[in-house]
């Protein structure tokens, strides 16, 4: 960020604790901070606060999965997430919800949704905030942070100055909302590493070859495995015009590395061919095709029966046709980037944080939280849950 002097301005402002981002991780930072008596202010550049929280979960907020542990999560250090996680649960979050009224109810796996909308979460965080004392300010545009004495934040209209700081303004993930890369500057500021960015939980793209033969099964959703590896993930895959989704191509997106190909079983723990297999009489296409059509769905069946139909009709041949249907090798062209992926993966260097309180091993007083840090989340509610334990853990430390 800029060097420059910070002009006096009248609107000035000091607290004992500033927080960058009103979203997840910032908010419960400042509740859990404003509830310990420390004076909390919060900025932000939007102009209303959780506008990711208002978005997720098709606008009821996937806002914790009670399956919730450290295995969940993506990191250079898999088991940093563990600390803040074990210190704020899943159970300490519903509480909280159940505390305002807030009806909910598990979808899958474990996921958690509001009944009624991702509002009332944020209404939550509100009253939470308003009684802990904390402050929001809104349209603030951050030109400059320094660190003398304590933090003085500059925006284009006041001063903020701190003794501790609390830098929870996210990743890149979903620009069209505001996402920006200010926690990375803020962090290259103070000489703080970063682990290598990419977009997370996000579809995949066809090559040109693979979209001339599947692009028109657009729709079309089946439950399969997805693997990257030893990574595996058993949920829906969703066919679009561009590529793949659905939660298990978004599981594995997280996993998959530009250049390389993906493993999807098209019919988990099915043997399609074996009724073929079993009779000695009427091997062909026809019987072929039908016998896929049993498993998959109808539009799916026939464009694989026409695309990978057994070189010959004996058992060998059909074994083999069986292992493809199994093995589906997919080489992505690419993702659909940060504006389609619902998270960033990578980010602040968890060697450069403590486990406990998320404080800069470098610059006392400094803190990061929530997706900035490296650490993500499978779908599912997960990377919200990371964002409440790791806002609680610098909220009880600032």
């Amino acid at each position: 960020m800029p060097a420059y002097p910070i002009p006096t301005m009248h609107n000035e402002e000091t607290c004992d604790v500033l927080v960058l981002g009103a979203g997840a991780a910032g908010l419960m930072a400042a509740i859990t901070a404003g509830q310990r008596g420390r004076r909390v202010l919060v900025l932000d550049r939007a102009d209303r606060i959780g506008k990711k929280i208002l978005i997720s979960g098709g606008g009821r907020c996937n806002f914790t999965n009670l399956n919730c542990t450290a295995d969940a999560f993506l990191s250079a250090n898999p088991h940093f997430a563990r600390s803040a996680l074990a210190r704020y649960t899943p159970h300490d979050f519903i509480a909280l919800v159940e505390k305002h009224r807030i009806s909910y109810h598990e979808k899958t796996l474990g996921q958690l949704f509001c009944d009624r909308s991702a509002r009332d979460i944020v209404a939550m965080l509100e009253a939470e905030c308003r009684d802990a004392g904390v402050r929001i300010v809104l349209n603030q545009d951050i030109t400059e942070v320094r660190h003398n004495e304590g933090f003085v934040v500059h925006t284009t209209s006041a001063n903020y100055r701190a003794g501790a700081l609390v830098v929870a303004t996210g990743g890149l993930s979903i620009p069209k909302i505001g996402a920006t890369d200010l926690a990375y500057r803020i962090a290259a500021q103070f000489g703080l590493a970063l682990e290598a960015l990419r977009p997370a939980l996000v579809p995949l793209t066809w090559q040109p070859q693979d979209s001339a033969r599947y692009a028109d099964l657009t729709g079309l959703s089946t439950e399969v495995i997805a693997a990257d590896g030893r990574t595996r993930f058993r949920e829906k895959l969703l066919f679009t015009h561009r590529g793949l989704s659905g939660p298990a191509i978004l599981q594995i997106s997280s996993y998959w590395q530009p250049g390389a190909s993906i493993t999807i079983d098209l019919a988990p723990g099915q043997d399609c061919t074996a009724p073929l297999r079993a009779q000695a009489g009427g091997r062909d296409a026809a019987a072929f095709r039908a016998a896929l059509r049993a498993v998959l769905p109808h539009r799916l069946a026939d464009r694989w029966a026409a695309l990978h139909s057994p070189s010959a009709w004996n058992n060998a041949s059909l074994l083999e046709a069986e292992e493809r249907l199994h093995r589906w090798q997919v080489a992505p062209a690419g993702s659909e980037g940060y504006a389609k992926a619902e998270v960033t993966a990578g980010g602040i260097s968890t060697a450069e944080l403590s486990a406990r309180t998320m404080e800069s091993l470098r610059v006392p007083g400094l803190y990061f939280i929530g997706e900035a840090v490296d650490v993500t989340g499978h779908l599912g509610g997960y990377n919200f849950q990371w964002a409440w334990a790791s806002g609680a853990a610098a909220g009880h430390a600032v």
